[in-house]
């Protein structure tokens, strides 16, 4: 799987999973939602994604061009 539709798919449950906690537990779990989407704000103005390097680091992911054979490769970069 591609580490942008990882990224996503962590950045989505995370701002579901804190709205429901603020809404069954506390509102400060708003506060979790917010900084989700501060991050999703900045990382598209810097490219740099904290949960992109822990998912480097631990080997998960990858990018579209490691999948290809030498050659194949057309992302954009």
């Amino acid at each position: 799987m591609k580490m942008h539709m990882i990224i996503r798919r962590f950045a989505g449950t995370f701002i579901l999973i804190s709205l429901l906690l603020a809404h069954y537990v506390s509102p400060y779990w708003l506060w979790f939602t917010a900084f989700v989407g501060f991050n999703l704000v900045q990382s598209s103005f810097t490219s740099f994604c904290p949960l992109e390097r822990v998912l480097k680091r631990l080997g998960v992911g990858g990018s579209c061009c490691e999948s290809e054979p030498s050659g194949g490769c057309d992302c954009a970069k």
